[in-house]
């Protein structure tokens, strides 16, 4: 994991959720502090210890390596938890498949908290497997209520735990200490779900999931390729034969497929009322999976073992040397009989060792060639083309076409955003519309002039370059916010577009004031949505 997550880490360019993280973690700790009580509670602690990292060195690279080692660290887990809840080589294999998952190297890649995540939840879950075996619960909540303040859907993992225990049939006293570590856990997250509910605002771009959202998670889980996807369901539903152990006792499925399942479903469902659910949210369920599909190559692997035929046992035969005196051939011939049925023994177990040691490097070649087969899609996904948009070719873009001393207005607002990460490009350069910047103001983007200032400000200009959303220019949606709706009236009545630089997503546009003529009328907006 921790190769395939260091292999080509600099993409050359952040995308917007990285350039947050980016820009947020380098202000100071009282300015990080003032954000978080208008925006983004939800993200707190890991802005705060991304803050000491970026203190080290402020670069790319550096900004994903914690979620790089937390992805290495979260396959290593993987494979305690295969070992601990079945057998080693069953931890071996799923803590090679999470590894190899193209899900859990895409946020391995990622400048955000969901790896940290991941890592937290699936530490817990063995903490939990502890617990359950006679050890202590503190540590499992103290871990747990650490890895909900690093995204607070993180708690929907004690739903998952809960069904564990269930399908285990634990005793009084496993549900009394898992309901203590609980009881902590719940109330110690509730300033933050006070905060972040305060904040639900910047969710409002969600939609409700349907079936085709848990269908592409089940794929991100299982294997986006065909081939991959469909050998994983089939050993995954073949590892749920042995969902149910000995009362009191949690098996490896009885732990993998409530965590794979149980917060996802939950989160989906509530997303029919409310909107919530992205599958990022629930990257810590896919730490599930690999244990469900290695614990089904296990079943497969014992079963064959039982339908294979005996070996032929060959007799040795076994003769007193000629050497020795008559009288001593009876001893002789009794040691000698005690030697070849140890030699016997002994290869018998060098037999069964030789044998496991081959099923266990079946398992092995069969998720390198997953890896193969999957190759083409980590390589793709290396490619900041990938991402949503890449802020480092915007402001390539700005540095070549804009110069010194001109004017450049963001429309919407977010698109600051790319100034803040890459400064340099925008040097010298005049924001039309701000008022008060992102540290100052305890905003992400900065505080903007209201509507009648911007008119007033932009009326004063004969040209000016605008970074905006190919959607709004394009006149496919509009802001309900009266200042970015304001934006895109005065461009469309007052100015006329020239040349422009187009990046992924956005457009790098210059707008000129014709000399003469009237303002042209508008023209009918597009259908609001919210930004």
């Amino acid at each position: 994991m921790l190769t395939l997550g260091l292999w080509r880490l600099d993409r050359g360019g952040m995308w917007r959720d990285e350039a947050v993280s980016f820009q947020v973690s380098r202000r100071t700790v009282p300015q990080i502090w003032k954000l978080l009580g208008d925006v983004d509670a939800v993200h707190g602690l890991y802005y705060l210890v991304l803050h000491a990292v970026l203190a080290l060195h402020p670069g790319e690279v550096v900004l994903r390596l914690p979620s790089v080692c937390a992805a290495a660290a979260t396959a290593a887990l993987v494979a305690a938890l295969g070992t601990r809840l079945a057998r080693p080589r069953v931890g071996l294999w799923a803590g090679l498949l999470y590894a190899v998952t193209p899900m859990a190297g895409h946020y391995a890649q990622e400048g955000r908290s969901y790896a940290l995540v991941a890592a937290g939840a699936t530490g817990a879950t063995l903490l939990f497997v502890r617990g359950v075996r006679g050890g202590s619960w503190w540590p499992y909540g103290v871990v747990l209520g650490l890895t909900c303040w690093l995204h607070e859907f993180a708690v929907l993992l004690l739903l998952a735990h809960a069904v564990s225990l269930a399908s285990a049939r634990a005793g009084r006293r496993v549900w009394r200490g898992w309901g203590c570590a609980a009881a902590v856990v719940g109330p110690a997250l509730l300033p933050m779900v006070l905060v972040s509910r305060a904040q639900s605002a910047q969710v409002a771009w969600l939609r409700e999931p349907t079936v085709e959202t848990a269908e592409g998670l089940l794929r991100g889980f299982l294997g986006p390729t065909d081939e991959v996807y469909a050998v994983c369901l089939g050993l995954a539903l073949v590892g749920l034969l042995g969902l149910v152990g000995r009362r009191g006792e949690v098996t490896c499925a009885g732990v993998g497929l409530p965590l794979m399942v149980v917060p996802p479903v939950v989160l989906m469902l509530v997303s029919q009322m409310s909107p919530l659910y992205v599958d990022r949210y629930v990257l810590y369920a896919l730490s599930g999976a690999p244990l469900v599909v290695a614990a089904g190559a296990d079943r497969v692997a014992v079963t064959a073992a039982r339908l294979r035929p005996p070996a032929r046992r060959t007799a040795t035969r076994c003769t007193p040397s000629n050497d020795h005196p008559p009288r001593d051939a009876p001893q002789k011939r009794h040691s000698t009989s005690r030697d070849c049925g140890a030699g016997g023994g002994g290869r018998s177990r060098r037999g069964n060792l030789s044998r496991a040691g081959c099923v266990v490097l079946v398992g092995v070649l069969a998720v390198a060639l997953s890896l193969l087969h999957q190759f083409p899609l980590l390589q793709r996904d290396r490619d900041p083309g990938r991402r949503p948009d890449d802020l480092a070719a915007v402001s390539r873009a700005v540095a070549r076409e804009v110069g010194p001393g001109e004017p450049v207005l963001f429309l919407p607002a977010p698109m600051r955003n790319t100034a803040l990460t890459y400064p340099r490009a925008f040097r010298g350069t005049r924001d039309v519309a701000l008022v008060a910047g992102a540290a100052e103001s305890g905003t992400l983007y900065g505080r903007e002039a209201g509507v009648a200032e911007l008119r007033r400000r932009l009326a004063r200009l004969d040209r000016v370059w605008v970074v905006a959303d190919r959607r709004l220019l394009g006149g496919r949606w509009a802001p309900r916010n009266p200042v970015e709706r304001a934006k895109v009236a005065v461009l469309w009545q007052e100015f006329s577009g020239r040349r422009q630089a187009v990046r992924g997503g956005v457009t790098v546009r210059l707008y000129v004031r014709p000399v003469s003529a009237r303002p042209r009328p508008p023209s009918a907006p597009p259908r609001p949505e919210r930004w």
